[in-house]
Formats: structure tokens, sequence, C-alpha cells
């Protein structure tokens, strides 16, 4: 099988369960947002919740979809930056744990912490220090790591950082890699669209967008986006949220639907789809195989609270794809 490379932002989810929302108050943090906070403001926040029982999981875009690539069988490596600290030693460690061979950066500044309320009527808020994560150069990127593998998936929320991305697929070309990227944000997308444009053009291989960053690409919208985001990569995919996806491949429009379920949390349902779909395309599946499951995937992690599936539905997904 190919071997997939990951890199991103390295960071560590705190998740808590709250009752009462007086702690989103208390701290000036609006329900249901995502706010960026200093080294200060994390400390702050951390002191509030010592009392409160929490739990941890590797997080970041890129870090989910190269984790879910891993549980599906896939030779995984993630590049990322991560403090000397006890969050980094967990990251690491999760990271090996699911057979993820890390190609970790170490910082002097914390590791990367996203701190995620989560309300009983189940909506997170989130308070995200991106620390070390943050500190990545082009400077980091060793071009003999990237030689090792044959696709690497960029995150879209390493746009902001320009000269880091292009260092990275500029690499990843001369290497002979193929390369993925998950547009992220739509509002990435606008503050920075020639700059995307041109990744697009030269660069990318394999793009990922959901509606809204489709749009703020191609102001169009569905079928009629995907085809314009064909135009500059040879394998694009728009994700329309209960519609399904449309996929374009081999020059050919392909429709996937998804089974309707009550979503308990939609956050990790397109870092999943992409484990799924690249998944497909490490092992020469078709469009709407590799569709299927990358579908079946998302519609499965937004059952559960966090972006990660439990061990009893990843033997259901080897049962029903592998056996």
């Amino acid at each position: 099988m190919k071997k997939i490379l990951g890199i991103g932002n390295a960071l560590v989810d705190i998740l808590l369960h709250i009752d009462k929302d007086d702690i989103l108050t208390e701290n000036g943090l609006d329900k249901g947002g995502m706010v960026m906070i200093d080294a200060d403001r994390k400390s702050e926040i951390h002191e509030d919740i010592k009392n409160f029982e929490q739990s941890c999981a590797t997080g970041g875009s890129t870090s989910n979809t190269i984790h879910g690539l891993a549980r599906l069988g896939a030779p995984a490596g993630y590049i990322g930056k991560i403090g000397k600290d006890e969050m980094g030693d967990f990251f690491r460690s999760e990271m090996q744990r699911f057979h993820v061979t890390p190609h970790l950066i170490l910082s002097d500044v914390d590791t990367g912490i996203a701190t995620t309320f989560i309300s009983k009527d189940a909506e997170r808020t989130f308070a995200t220090y991106l620390g070390a994560a943050a500190m990545m150069t082009p400077e980091d990127v060793d071009p003999e790591v990237i030689a090792q593998y044959d696709f690497i998936h960029v995150e879209g929320y390493l746009i902001f950082n320009h000269d880091l991305i292009l260092r990275v697929c500029q690499i990843a070309k001369e290497k002979g890699l193929k390369i993925s990227m998950d547009m992220a944000s739509y509002n990435i997308i606008e503050a920075n669209y020639d700059f995307v444009k041109m990744l697009l053009t030269d660069y990318v291989d394999i793009i990922f967008a959901n509606e809204e960053e489709a749009k703020a690409f191609t102001h169009k919208e569905g079928v009629e986006a995907l085809k314009v985001l064909a135009e500059y990569c040879p394998v694009a995919v728009v994700k329309v949220g209960k519609e399904g996806s449309f996929i374009s491949m081999d020059g050919m429009i392909t429709s996937v639907p998804v089974t309707p379920i009550k979503a308990v949390d939609t956050t990790g349902a397109g870092d999943i789809y992409a484990s799924g779909f690249l998944y497909g395309l490490l092992n020469g599946y078709s469009a709407e195989k590799a569709g299927e499951l990358a579908s079946f995937l998302a519609g499965k992690v937004i059952k559960y609270i966090g972006a990660k599936l439990p061990d009893e539905v990843w033997d259901e997904v080897h049962a029903k794809f592998f056996a």
C-alpha cells in the first residue's frame, strides 16, 4: 500500500462536559464559538476548570485525518510542532499508540491546546491556544522525511503561513508525491484567495471543500462548484452535508449519498471523510467506492462527541469494508 504523510497544527483537545453554561460566561466565551487565546488566558481558563472531569485526545484537522487513515490500516506519518512538555509527550505517545509515525519538531513554547466545553445540549465551545503549532517554519520541514511517502495531506489552516505551505508543496512536487489539501475554512479562502488559487493551479492534486469553502473559491454551489475545482485539481470533492458529496475523478462526476442520521456532534466529520477517501485513493478504489467508505465514516463520527471513533465502531468498519 502507498504511504501517506500529514502536516498540520499539532494540538491536544481537552474535553470537558459542563452542566451549566455559566463557566462560559465567566470566561468571556460565546457558546458555540471558537476563540484564539494566548498562554496567559489559557492558564486562567485551566485554573477555572481544574476541578472538572476532563479527557484528552490528539487534535488538529490533519492529525484527525491521519489518525483515521492509520485506524484503517494505511502506513501513515505526521509532521507537527509540539512543546517539550507533558501535552507534547501525550501527543507523541498517542500517535505511536495508533501506529502513526511521528515526525515531530520540538519547541520551547508549550504544546497547543484546544479546550473544548461540551454543554448539555451537545453544543461545543472552543478556546484554542496554538502554542508550539504556530511556531512551525519552512526550515522545520525535512525533505528526506517527505521523500519517504507517496502522498501528503496538507491542513488548510496552514494557509495563513504562506512560506511554510509553499515550501512543503515545492518539496512534495520535487519528490514526486501527490498533494492533498483540505480547504479548512471559508474565511481562510476569502482572505488568501490569490494564494490558494496559485496552490491549486501549481501544486494540489486532491482538494476537499465543504459547501461554504467551495462557494468562497468558485462563487458557485454544488456540482457547479465541483466543476470549477476540477479545472484545477485532478481529484476534487465537495461535501454538501445531508445531500452527501460530489466527487470529480478521472473526468467523471460521482454523487455519493448519505444515510440520514441525527447528528450529536459534527466536529471531525470532514476530517474522517478525508481519511476514508484518501485510503481509497491509496488503494486504487473507484470514486464511488472511496466515497462510500468516506461517507460511512463521517456518518458514524457525528453520532459521538469528539472527532474520534470508538474501537467497536472501527471493528464494524473493518467488518463491513474489509472482511
